[in-house]
């Protein structure tokens, strides 16, 4: 049975492609591919995120509260419309990732969302999560917003499932054809050969891994698919000139962010 309620650190790293293997031929000593990853096959992972028309739940994240929460439509692969997809409630409490959620058919995830009336029980469906979703709804007037998708390969460690490890890369998305049955297919969200990786862990990370990560010289940073999405498409879309980095080509992205969450400030 999938698990359905997760309570964790997450820590993200990102990296090249040279990293990436430098890291991954240490981590197979450790460690176990997923399934799914078997042959060393990648497994694509594709989600519907949603928000409010006035993109709140993205903004208040921006502005890294204590509390956040999110909402998203998870499927593997491109789903057939009446195929088995996951309804998820993420939240991030004093660093602390909850995640929440249920197994339904595409329309009826598609329904609740929309109405924010649960489907019929049935055997498969957690309850409890979909009393929590159902509460999550009636605090929010959403929509869909974007479809992320990616490659990723998993890892467990040999030791117990308490610490997991992803690296996802060929990150992509689209802001129309809001459907998760209507092909995998969007802007690329990184440089090519980037890869994020995240350590996932109900506790502290395990001696081996500090090491392993200090050896190789990688530490932590903030990265989250959504919230770069929507700087990409959305906040950065109207770049103040006077904040494009000299000579450099490209932007002073903290002056901007500082820029436009004070602007947001004002507007709210």
């Amino acid at each position: 049975m999938a698990i359905e309620v997760f309570n964790r650190y997450e820590n993200k790293y990102l990296m090249d492609t040279k990293a990436f293997y430098g890291i991954y031929n240490r981590l197979t000593e450790y460690m176990d591919l997923d399934a799914y990853n078997k042959g060393d096959k990648f497994y694509s992972i594709s989600n519907l995120y949603y928000d409010t028309p006035q993109h709140s739940l993205i903004r208040t994240s921006l502005s890294k509260p204590k509390y956040r929460e999110k909402l998203r439509i998870r499927a593997y692969g491109v789903p057939e419309p009446d195929a088995k997809v996951y309804l998820e409630l993420k939240k991030k409490v004093f660093g602390l990732v909850n995640k929440r959620r249920t197994s339904l058919k595409l329309g009826e995830a598609y329904e609740f969302v929309r109405t924010g009336q649960p489907p019929a029980f049935r055997e498969g469906m957690n309850k409890q999560v979909i009393a929590e979703i159902e509460y999550f709804l009636s605090r929010y007037e959403l929509v869909p917003m974007t479809y992320l998708a990616y490659d990723r390969i998993a890892m467990f460690a040999k030791d117990g499932r308490d610490l997991r490890i992803t690296f996802d890369t060929n990150i992509r998305s689209r802001r129309h054809d809001l459907a998760l049955e209507a092909g995998d297919y969007g802007e690329q969200l990184m440089e090519k050969g980037q890869w994020l990786m995240e350590v996932k862990a109900e506790k502290t990370v395990p001696v081996w891994l500090s090491r392993l990560l200090s050896e190789l010289s990688m530490y932590r940073t903030g990265f989250s698919k959504y919230g770069n999405e929507y700087k990409k498409s959305i906040r950065y879309a109207g770049k103040v000139p006077e904040l494009y980095a000299a000579g450099a080509g490209g932007i002073d992205a903290d002056a901007v962010e500082r820029t436009q969450l004070e602007r947001e400030r004002i507007l709210l």
